[in-house]
């Protein structure tokens, strides 16, 4: 919260430091824009539209239900059509929200035995 008791906005360098505090994450450039991988493989990316990311989901029918329950988070172009991939206003998440959304993309990309090593690191509540 802010101190006039706002939420606090959710920035790019909020986007960097949670996803590179994740194991073995590199930042390396996708169309001159940060991107953020997991041993190469690519889990979020800063997009060409002001204050928005990039995300993977597990298949097309996680993303048409993101997007319907929440519209004003999450939203797509013509360009994902097709792909398992939707757009994150920062705006209109917080910071347990995007440690939450980075951190199941970064599930999805890494390796099975770094998965199985930080979940037996990170055991669930």
């Amino acid at each position: 919260m802010t101190a006039d008791g706002g939420a606090t906005v959710v920035t790019e360098e909020d986007v960097r430091r949670v996803a590179l505090s994740l194991p073995a994450t590199t930042e390396k450039p996708y169309n001159r824009l940060p991107g953020f991988r997991v041993r190469n493989s690519l889990f979020v990316r800063v997009h060409e539209q002001p204050e928005v990311i990039m995300i993977g989901c597990a298949d097309l029918a996680e993303k048409d239900g993101l997007i319907a329950s929440e519209p004003d988070k999450f939203f797509t172009t013509a360009h994902y059509d097709g792909y398992p991939a939707l757009l994150v206003r920062l705006a209109n998440i917080d910071l347990d929200e995007l440690t939450e959304l980075l951190t199941d993309c970064w599930r999805r990309a890494a390796p099975k035995r770094l998965l199985a090593e930080f979940d037996a690191a990170h055991p669930p509540a």
